[in-house]
């Protein structure tokens, strides 16, 4: 999609105040400050053989990640503590150590569903008759199938005890789901294209060779150099091989007539995944005229792929220490001019760094964004706006226009910014840097 021949960067500092509640000293956040003790009513059923009714109590629990902020196919382990169980030992009798095995489920709620089989060990304090269970943890895992926020809730569980008898006391959500207790933020892991070429000229006639440099491919790849008719092949093409840091210069011989743009790629065909270009190039066509007859030429200059921004700060919401909050803003907007005249659309891509202050940080994954995208009338591209999701670290795509037979126009770029702050993250005022990329 992007020709590779300019690229441009722009950064803006985002800042964000959490406030603190009144008191005194230093505020501190508690290692797993991302995830919450929450309670909820739930509906336990003694083994038979205790011949007591359910039981309808409230249920205390926990759920940790081992990861707070994945990409789309890592595995996450979870960890299902319930700290109060609703349900007690049925019996008069008491239970020794280590006969206790719990199995669960955990809810998964946001952008990604379904749930999380979690078993514990056989593993528990002695219980005396008729006293509460004690406190468990059971764990297990799933793997992430797609970016943004993944809220992670209690679900049922079961305590299974063996001693005399097998007994099993199951208990379900009263009203599922349960409150959320952990969030984590899941990032896309597709990798980032910096494929690029530059073209040593934009035109040549019939059978001319361009000069064609690469950087950023795969060392020692094979790369085919090919000519585009809009978003069609045509039959000039020539191979080359990257070099150790991924770089290559070619020539490519071009006849075609119609040829708008010159394309290099990894592999059996172009993609936009492992390929660079179109960089625009157009055949002047040295025909002969007829006998008694002029040629009349004019030039449409090219110009350049830019943009600029309404300005260089946001100021999202303020948050309240010691809650799970979403601090919220909106992105200065951005003007992208596309004045190429050529074959290739572009993209605006965009990363976070981590938020800061002193003494705390919040993790560049809980920032995520809703991006729109306007295109001005009569402009050749359609604008198209990124997905709704995390922008994170490796960062996401905000606005692209597709490839063509000829692009280009005007365009205004917005995102809705959103930042979940964890509870209990220290009160100070973070700051941290978004940078966009146009290619």
């Amino acid at each position: 999609m992007a020709s590779g021949t300019r690229r441009h960067r722009w950064a803006s500092v985002l800042a964000v105040t959490a406030l603190a509640v009144a008191g005194g000293g230093a505020l501190a956040a508690p290692a797993d400050a991302a995830s919450q003790q929450v309670s909820f009513p739930t509906h336990c059923i003694p083994p038979a053989v205790a011949g007591i009714p359910p039981i309808d109590g409230t249920t205390t629990a926990k759920i940790a990640v081992d990861k707070a902020t994945p990409k789309v196919g890592d595995t996450v382990t979870v960890t299902y503590t319930v700290v109060s169980p609703a349900a007690s030992n049925p019996t008069d009798i008491a239970l020794p150590a280590d006969i206790m095995t719990p199995s669960g489920k955990v809810t998964l709620g946001g952008a990604q569903s379904g749930s999380v089989t979690v078993t514990g060990p056989k593993k528990n304090d002695p219980v005396a008759g008729k006293a509460p269970f004690p406190s468990f943890s059971m764990t297990g895992t799933f793997t992430v199938t797609a970016p943004g926020a993944i809220t992670l809730s209690p679900g049922d569980y079961n305590i299974h005890t063996s001693y005399i008898l097998e007994l099993d006391t199951p208990c379900t959500v009263t009203n599922p789901p349960a409150p959320v207790s952990e969030t984590v933020t899941a990032g896309d892991n597709t990798p980032v294209n910096n494929r690029a070429i530059t073209l040593g000229s934009a035109s040549g006639k019939p059978g001319d060779s361009v000069t064609v440099q690469g950087s950023n491919f795969t060392p020692g790849a094979a790369v085919t150099l090919a000519g585009r008719s809009g978003s069609t092949q045509t039959a000039d093409t020539a191979t080359v091989t990257a070099d150790a840091q991924g770089g290559f210069s070619g020539s490519l011989t071009v006849k075609d007539k119609t040829t708008s743009g010159v394309v290099a790629y990894e592999g059996a065909a172009y993609s936009t995944d492992k390929g660079a270009g179109p960089a625009a190039y157009t055949v002047v066509d040295d025909t002969p005229v007829p006998p008694g007859s002029q040629k009349l030429t004019t030039t449409v200059k090219a110009g350049t792929l830019s943009m600029s921004q309404a300005g260089d700060s946001v100021q999202l919401s303020a948050v309240d220490f010691g809650k799970d909050g979403t601090s919220q803003g909106a992105l200065q907007t951005v003007t992208v001019q596309d004045f190429r005249g050529g074959p290739a659309g572009w993209s605006l891509t965009g990363k976070v760094t981590d938020f800061t202050a002193p003494g705390g940080k919040i993790d560049a994954g809980k920032l995520s964004w809703t991006p729109s995208c306007a295109t001005k009338a009569g402009s050749p591209s359609t604008c198209q706006a990124g997905s709704a999701g995390t922008v994170g670290l490796s960062g996401a795509t905000l606005a692209s226009t597709p490839d063509g037979t000829l692009t280009g126009g005007e365009f205004t770029v917005d995102a809705g910014l959103s930042l979940s702050v964890p509870a209990f993250t220290p009160a100070g005022s973070y700051a941290g840097v978004l940078t966009l990329t146009l290619t």
